[in-house]
C-alpha cells in the first residue's frame, strides 16, 4: 500500500513521466516519418539541417546533444538514402561537413505537415505545445548545471 505522500510513489516521479512521454510522442511520429523513410533520431538531424545547412558534425552533435559515435551512423544512412553529403568542410580539413542535397531540401515541404499533425493527435494548440516544450527546456537546462558539491 502506497501512503499518499509517498515521494517514491511511480505516479509521482518526474522520470517516469518523461520516460513514457517520450516513448509515446516519438511513437506518433513514427507513420508520419516511414513514408518519407525517416526515422525520429534521422528526422531531428533533418531538422537542424533545414535551419542551417551545412554543419559541422560536431556542431550537428551539438545542437541535437548526440556524441560522434551515435550521429556517425544516422548520418550514413541519411547519405546512402541521398539527403544529405559529408564531405570535409572548407574551412578546416579536419573537420567534416554535413550539408543537405536537392533530395533533402524537397524533402522538407513533405516533412511541413508533421508538426499540425502531431498538435491534431495531442488535442493541444501551439500555445500549449510551446509552454510544455518551453517547461522541458527549463527542466533540461537545469539538469546540465553542475552539481555543487554537499558540504
Amino acid at each position: 500500500m502506497t501512503v499518499p505522500d509517498d515521494l517514491l510513489a511511480l505516479d509521482r516521479q518526474v522520470c517516469f513521466a518523461l520516460a513514457v512521454a517520450s516513448r509515446n510522442v516519438i511513437a506518433l511520429y513514427r507513420p508520419l516519418l516511414e513514408p518519407m523513410g525517416l526515422t525520429h533520431p534521422q528526422y531531428l538531424v533533418m531538422l537542424a539541417l533545414w535551419e542551417e545547412s551545412p554543419l559541422s558534425v560536431t556542431e550537428l552533435g551539438r545542437r541535437l546533444s548526440l556524441d560522434p559515435a551515435t550521429l556517425s551512423p544516422l548520418l550514413k544512412r541519411l547519405e546512402a538514402g541521398g539527403l544529405v553529403t559529408r564531405q570535409r568542410d572548407s574551412r578546416d580539413e579536419r573537420a567534416l561537413a554535413v550539408s543537405l542535397t536537392a533530395k533533402g531540401r524537397r524533402t522538407r515541404a513533405r516533412a511541413e505537415r508533421i508538426p499540425a499533425a502531431i498538435l491534431d493527435r495531442l488535442d493541444m494548440n501551439l500555445a500549449q505545445l510551446e509552454e510544455l516544450r518551453d517547461g522541458l527546456n527549463r527542466i533540461i537546462d537545469a539538469s546540465r548545471q553542475p552539481v555543487a558539491p554537499r558540504g
